[in-house]
């Protein structure tokens, strides 16, 4: 049998099996947009603070134990999953994320009323707005929970961060032996190793992994207990704190109240930020997934230093082909997360005087960042880093026919001389060594000593 609910604008049927609400009902209505529906992490983060702020209102005996004890009962089924279907409102919304506000308000209340034995619906006993959104507002729960959501999903993505640095590291450890030319302006240059390009990988990688944990810690600081506007309106003077050690019990982070409770709610720049440094994360992975690529094209017509694995076939049409595929798809991941961070951008400024109320889709793409890196990072490190191989007498070769190694005898004939002997040297397709000797500008013990390319791409920095 349907149920009749009401609120300010008037009256809905709605199915008795759900658990969900007229504004959610209302909401679902309204925005009929993508299809998608919020990140289980939102969910997820969401329900944890309602849970926190229940347990805080019981403590602070504004909330009776029946119905604050119902409510986090509720909140702790849903946390026990099965209940996702109950959020259904789309991830394009009404602003500031009241709509989803109210959906989890509703959903956590109809399971309370079922809790205690009372039909759904029946809000004149336990309400979505007043008992289990006591002290609360979309204007600090949405923000809050973003953060929330947020700094969980980085705690779970950071050590799959960790393992491809560690990655690199290793290949560089085991390509440290390999000399090679380097090549600026995608021209060649001055050797260096094998290993140094695979070590620096894994130290831009730390790099970023760095800046991600800075701005993570950021996002500790939360809104919550700001209720509308900043103002704490309707909140017990010592809710904040209440509710900030309850979260940080529940969730097992240690969160901290905003500095300014105004600027919490006019501001996402703390989201703005780690989604700022999800793209530079992104750019990094862009130029070294693309790095790969060169390093690995041929096999017979390109550099073919390395040998990406074979994960599966790349044409078909052409048998026998094999394309960098796990790199491309890295390099289609982290172009999604510089579009996102670009939707990011727009949403954080768009904010007007007290609130910012495009925090919705501000969270969406970070979390949606999250997850698609955190997705394909291990898949990308189990199927493709760990398996490059190094094709050391392709290197070997192409170091020796180099003709930026004039370079090394600068110091003896000049740099215009030098000049001079590199084009020679390219235009006759001998080493640069060989032709020093031939010319009599170096003796044979000279020329191995100077052009030994196991000391040519030593670095001194090592």
């Amino acid at each position: 049998m349907p149920r009749i609910e009401r609120d300010s604008l008037g009256e809905m049927e709605l199915p008795d099996h759900v658990y969900y609400g007229i504004q959610t009902a209302r909401a679902i209505e309204n925005f009929p947009v993508s299809g998608i529906r919020e990140r289980p992490e939102l969910i997820h983060a969401y329900v944890l603070l309602k849970k926190a702020a229940a347990l805080a209102n019981m403590e602070l005996a504004v909330l009776d134990t029946e119905r604050g004890r119902a409510i986090v009962e509720a909140a702790d089924r849903v946390l026990a999953g099965g209940l996702d279907d109950q959020f259904n409102i789309d991830v394009y919304q009404a602003g500031a994320g009241t709509s989803f506000n109210m959906n989890v308000n509703e959903v956590l209340a109809n399971l309370a009323l079922e809790i205690l034995g009372r039909p759904k619906g029946g809000y004149e006993y336990l309400s979505p707005n007043d008992h289990v959104n006591m002290a609360q507002s979309s204007n600090d729960t949405f923000p809050t929970a973003s953060h929330i959501a947020v700094v969980i999903a980085a705690c779970g993505f950071l050590p799959e961060l960790d393992s491809l640095a560690d990655a690199f590291r290793s290949k560089g450890e085991e390509f440290m032996a390999i000399p090679k030319s380097g090549r600026t302006h995608l021209m060649d240059a001055m050797p260096l190793r094998l290993g140094h390009e695979f070590r620096a990988y894994g130290r831009a990688i730390e790099r970023a992994a760095a800046r991600l944990r800075q701005r993570r810690d950021d996002l500790l600081e939360i809104q919550i207990g700001g209720t509308a506007t900043g103002t704490g309106a309707n909140a017990h003077p010592d809710f904040r704190q209440t509710v900030i050690a309850r979260l940080s019990s529940v969730c097992d982070v240690e969160f901290c109240p905003a500095s300014d409770s105004f600027e919490g709610l006019q501001s996402r720049s703390q989201l703005a930020a780690f989604s700022s440094a999800l793209k530079e994360l992104a750019l990094e992975l862009i130029r070294v997934a693309n790095d790969l690529r060169l390093l690995g094209s041929g096999p017979t017509t390109g550099l073919a230093e390395i040998r990406l694995p074979a994960v599966q076939p790349g044409s078909s049409i052409m048998p026998g082909k094999v394309n960098p595929v796990m790199a491309e798809c890295l390099d289609m991941v982290a172009f999604q997360v510089v579009g996102n961070d670009l939707t990011v951008s727009l949403a954080a400024q768009a904010g007007q005087l007290e609130l910012n109320v495009m925090t919705p889709v501000i969270t969406y793409n970070v979390l949606q960042s999250l997850a698609i890196l955190r997705c394909y990072l291990p898949a990308f490190v189990g199927r493709c880093v760990r398996g490059i191989e190094a094709d050391e007498d392709r290197c070997r070769t192409y170091l020796d026919l180099n003709p930026s190694l004039a370079t090394l005898l600068s110091p003896k004939i000049g740099y215009l001389k030098a000049a001079q002997l590199a084009h020679e040297a390219l235009d006759r397709r001998i080493s640069v060594g060989d032709l020093a000797v031939e010319k009599g500008l170096l003796t044979p013990e000279e020329a191995a000593r100077i052009f030994d390319p196991e000391k040519t791409a030593d670095s001194l920095y090592d």
